[in-house]
């Protein structure tokens, strides 16, 4: 129930639904593409319980959830009524005002989020089965050994047509069609031609473009290349796939548009592909490779110390992808990757912190959102901590980056290397596995691995305990001024008296027809049926939460206690029609000050209720929250005794 009050909260805080072009999850976040970003409240999305953060990168809006996000993603589904699975139909143009960065970031996440999923599962059972035949527990020639690798290499052989159906959807052609084009890549017979020992002739003879020629189509000649495990070409070929689909469509008849556009399309786009895009997208990955293993080569411990340092900042902006797509071309051109492996002790130095502020805060909350980090650290999703923990405090950030720095600069010193991409944290391991198995590189990613944790736990235990409960100590002291201000003894919430909101009917909270404010979970309280559209202050005391809709309005009287006031069930989905609002957050109001206006007939006439819950959401720092009045009640007579 809590997600679907949050979901509620997202959707009317983005703007609506109306406003949602699509919606996807990865590890650990909601990745809107927004009709229009200005319409979304980024402060509101950032201050809902269950929000860790929120980051605008890559064309996305994203809203930042944590381990939770799948079971947020599903509810939020429903809530918004989103169709195909949780994706609206994305058929909207990029926007002219994206950068290049911003466009290749959504290109990129856009094809490899699909698959990001199996492809870690198949990388991990590949390197389990090799580090299993180097162990001797397996013989590479037993069954068990060569259908294990079927399981584990087979997706990285046949990865174009992977990416052909993943691509194809981003380049709105059918996947189908991606799939097909990926196929004819990977088909034996193609595949057999790079090996073939029949050459017509050599292309571009003497230069590092030196190519046999052993087929031709239509007599024009036909460069071989070897297309399993590449990644560019099939992505490129997509594209194409799409600008010939857009002409196709055109000019072809409707009546004949469902058989005919899928045959113009692949007739033009696989023979270009082999004959044109495939030869220079090679050329291209690998002399992305080249570039890459050059760099690395000049100082691979610079290197790693760079790329440990600055992992983290590149996952909060979303431009890791980047580097996950230059991995994928490195691995198809050269059977290896020594850039990303680079970045793999960040997330255990982000860990090493997070377990040195669970031993170090005394807040509960900051313990309640540390141990789930920590263990989900582990396993290499480190947003949680970042956002929930680490960034906002600046110092514990800076410390995992040094911790980050060091770790990766041993990962570059020990030559450690990805052979396949396989999972996050301890689960990426198997991918350093190569032709050697449990080699240096193993090793040294391991000690790598271990050294960043124990570094950053004592980085922060050292340098870092006066960030991690400053905020708590900040805000004590202030309370401490506030109250010795009012004459007020302790440091406290105070026993205090609320007046009644609205004019109505009292309704025992158990008695409201949603299960969220029934089971007391959201506080203690009582709800109203209003006889006149009017909310008004039930005490003196601050605005601290205004929904754009009208619908809801919380605020923090003077003498601690927090209400949550909220017009009506569901009514959120009114989008703000029916209500008016007469305060803004941060407004100070006196009892009996009007908050929210609200016409009861349109909202009924809508068919929604119109109880009107009043929560102390607080609750726990009372001894007792009691009701004291029943049936009929006018707005600002007495309603809740709040006793410490």
């Amino acid at each position: 129930m809590a997600y679907e009050e949050l979901s509620k909260n997202i959707i009317a805080d983005i703007g609506g639904k109306n406003n949602v072009q699509s919606v996807v999850h990865c590890t650990t976040r909601l990745r809107f593409k927004l009709k229009d970003e200005s319409k979304a409240d980024d402060e509101k999305i950032k201050n809902l319980d269950g929000v860790l953060t929120l980051v605008k990168s890559g064309g996305q809006y994203q809203v930042v959830i944590g381990n939770h996000v799948a079971d947020v993603y599903e509810t939020l589904v429903k809530e918004g009524g989103f169709a195909d699975g949780g994706t609206v139909p994305d058929d909207y143009e990029e926007k002219n005002d994206m950068s290049v960065m911003d466009r290749f970031i959504d290109l990129i996440s856009g094809i490899f989020n699909p698959i990001l999923g199996p492809l870690c599962a198949a990388g991990m059972i590949k390197g389990f089965d090799a580090l299993f035949a180097a162990l001797g527990w397996l013989s590479t020639s037993s069954g068990t050994y060569r259908i294990l690798y079927a399981i584990g290499d087979g997706f990285f052989y046949f990865l174009p047509i992977m990416l052909g159906i993943s691509a194809a959807k981003k380049f709105k052609v059918d996947e189908y069609i991606g799939a097909l084009i990926g196929a004819a890549l990977v088909y034996p017979d193609i595949v057999g031609m790079v090996n073939s020992k029949t050459t017509l002739y050599t292309l571009f003879s003497g230069s590092f473009l030196e190519s046999p020629v052993h087929v031709t189509f239509l007599k024009i000649p036909v460069i071989a290349m070897n297309y399993t495990s590449s990644v560019i070409p099939i992505i490129l070929a997509c594209w194409f796939a799409s600008k010939v689909q857009k002409v196709a469509k055109r000019y072809i008849p409707t009546v004949v548009k469902t058989f005919l556009v899928p045959l113009v399309i692949l007739l033009i786009t696989v023979p270009v592909t082999f004959l044109l895009i495939g030869p220079i997208a090679t050329w291209l990955s690998n002399g992305i490779s080249a570039l890459v293993v050059g760099i690395y080569n000049f100082s691979p411990i610079v290197a790693g110390i760079l790329m440990g340092a600055f992992w983290q900042v590149f996952v909060i902006f979303g431009v890791h992808w980047g580097f996950v797509a230059v991995m994928m071309a490195n691995i198809a051109a050269s059977g290896y990757d020594p850039l990303v492996v680079l970045s793999l002790a960040a997330s255990f130095a982000q860990t090493g912190v997070v377990g040195a502020i669970i031993m170090q805060t005394k807040s509960i909350k900051t313990r309640s959102i540390a141990i789930p980090a920590f263990v989900s650290g582990i396993f290499g999703v480190t947003e949680p901590a970042i956002y929930g923990l680490t960034l906002p405090r600046k110092r514990p950030f800076i410390l995992s980056c040094i911790a980050s720095g060091i770790g990766g600069g041993m990962i570059g010193w020990f030559g450690t290397k990805l052979y396949m991409m396989a999972g996050m944290g301890i689960f990426s391991i198997p991918g350093a596995f190569g032709k050697n198995g449990m080699d240096m590189g193993v090793w040294g990613l391991i000690i790598s691995m271990v050294v960043a944790t124990v570094l950053g736990f004592f980085l922060q235990l050292m340098f870092g305990k006066q960030s991690v409960d400053a905020d708590e100590v900040d805000a004590a002291e202030h309370a401490k001024t506030a109250l010795t201000a009012t004459e007020v003894a302790e440091v406290t919430k105070v026993s205090t008296t609320l007046q009644a909101p609205l004019t109505g009917k009292i309704v025992p909270l158990e008695d409201v027809k949603d299960e969220v404010f029934a089971s007391g979970s959201m506080g203690q309280g009582v709800a109203i049926q209003p006889s006149k559209g009017e909310v008004v202050a039930p005490a003196a005391g601050e605005i601290i939460l205004v929904f754009p809709t009208g619908h809801a309005v919380g605020m923090r009287t003077d003498d601690g206690a927090e209400i949550l006031i909220h017009i009506g069930m569901d009514t959120v989905a009114l989008d703000g029609e029916g209500f008016q609002l007469h305060v803004e957050k941060g407004q100070h109001v006196e009892a009996g000050d009007l908050l929210v206006s609200f016409d009861m007939a349109f909202i009924q006439d809508k068919g929604y209720e119109i109880t009107t819950p009043i929560i102390v959401t607080n609750s726990v720092d009372y001894q007792a929250v009691n009701v004291l009045a029943t049936g009929d009640v006018m707005k600002q007579t007495p309603l809740l005794s709040l006793e410490v």
